[in-house]
């Protein structure tokens, strides 16, 4: 695999010559427009995940969608989290009268140990306070913010929308839908309900529904003419920079040995495009990144601050899978872009905005930030030929 130089000579190339310059838009979308910035749990780059405070602020920042990921309480009701799992995003540990609710629950075939969303009615989440998950992260904001419910987000799109004379869009994304399905807790209908009471069950509406699973989105096919969007997974980039892939949940319980990575081959996305309108993979899955390795081929502490994370690795060459799916008419949307500079390979010398630049210079249709101001900033740019 070719390794990009650290200075990003491709980089160059795509936003120069006479290619782009006779083209009639800066970004090789599927449809020439700029490409979308959807905020990620909110302005989490800044606020706790999923919080109604946090919204707003992406909102504020230019967002044109925001991203709320749903799992459903006991009694049915969709609530704003990243995960069914409390534990990392509220202080329901702080809660003596909820200690007993503490249990081992399998998710997806893993175990985890936590408060469990679906172990909750609407009425006690909404003690809960948000807590923000990452460490590397402020802590300022913890225990000030409710838990959301979708309802609510809606109610703030549609609110801001107004306001603000501009149509805001919402990403929500099915949490472990196989798994909610078996808790008796489907999420399809109550969200195509919901999207329906605010007259966003439509195929026009600024709306895509993603999932990571497969089965899921061939349910809402039926359910709804919103836009779909198919995520991809992985655990890991391995140090020659191949992709350590997994078996979505939905296949596992299928029997279907296909992994995320078969999904992105031709033959996978002429699959996904009967059932989704476009992918959101994992970022490597488009252009993946390498170590340097020892002799024993593990990944090298480059620039010797005792951690390897993106700044030891070097950028490999896109692959063809962006190419690839627009000829199939998918939109592409990978996650997750973040500023803090562990986040960021060598190529990019600790600046967000030029990772960016290659992935909209690439032809990605939008991005998942964490970080809305910072992409919107670089799109900017971009548009005025910086």
């Amino acid at each position: 695999m070719k390794t990009m130089p650290l200075r990003l000579p491709l980089l160059a190339m795509l936003l120069s010559g006479p290619v782009l310059a006779a083209a009639p838009s800066p970004f090789p979308t599927l449809d020439g427009k700029p490409p979308l910035v959807v905020a990620h749990r909110g302005a989490s780059g800044y606020l706790p995940d999923h919080t109604l405070e946090g919204y707003a602020k992406a909102i504020e920042l230019g967002a044109d969608y925001i991203e709320p990921d749903l799992v459903s309480t006991k009694d049915g009701v969709l609530i704003a989290r990243h995960e069914p799992n409390l534990k990392d995003t509220t202080d329901v540990a702080r809660h003596p009268e909820f200690a007993a609710r503490k249990r081992t629950l399998k998710v997806d075939g893993v175990e985890e140990e936590g408060w469990f969303a679906s172990d909750f009615t609407l009425a006690e989440i909404k003690t809960l306070r948000a807590v923000q998950p990452r460490a590397d992260r402020s802590k300022a904001f913890d225990g000030q913010f409710l838990i959301p419910t979708f309802d609510e987000v809606l109610a703030l799109r549609a609110q801001q929308s107004q306001a603000l004379g501009r149509d805001i869009g919402v990403y929500p994304e099915t949490k472990h839908p196989t798994w909610h399905q078996q808790q008796g807790l489907a999420l399809e209908q109550p969200l195509v309900a919901l999207l329906a009471k605010y007259r966003l069950n439509r195929k026009a509406a600024p709306v895509f529904i993603q999932s990571f699973e497969a089965a899921n989105l061939r349910t809402l096919r039926k359910l709804t003419p919103n836009k779909l969007v198919y995520l991809l997974d992985a655990n890991d980039v391995r140090p020659d920079g191949s992709i350590d892939t997994i078996r979505p949940y939905d296949h596992v319980v299928a029997g279907d040995a296909r992994t995320y990575a078969d999904m992105l081959t031709p033959a996978g996305l002429k699959e996904i495009r009967r059932f989704a309108d476009g992918i959101g993979p994992w970022k490597p899955y488009l252009i993946s990144w390498q170590a340097m390795t020892d002799k024993a081929g593990k990944a090298v502490d480059v620039n010797g601050d005792k951690v390897i994370d993106q700044r030891d690795m070097t950028l490999l060459e896109p692959n063809s899978v962006i190419r690839d799916a627009h000829k199939l008419g998918l939109v592409v949307h990978p996650y997750t872009f973040r500023n803090e500079a562990r986040h960021l390979a060598a190529n990019f010398m600790d600046k967000p905005a030029e990772e960016y630049r290659l992935f909209f210079a690439a032809g990605v249709d939008g991005v998942f930030t964490d970080y809305t101001d910072t992409a919107l900033a670089t799109r900017h740019l971009m548009q005025q030929g910086q």
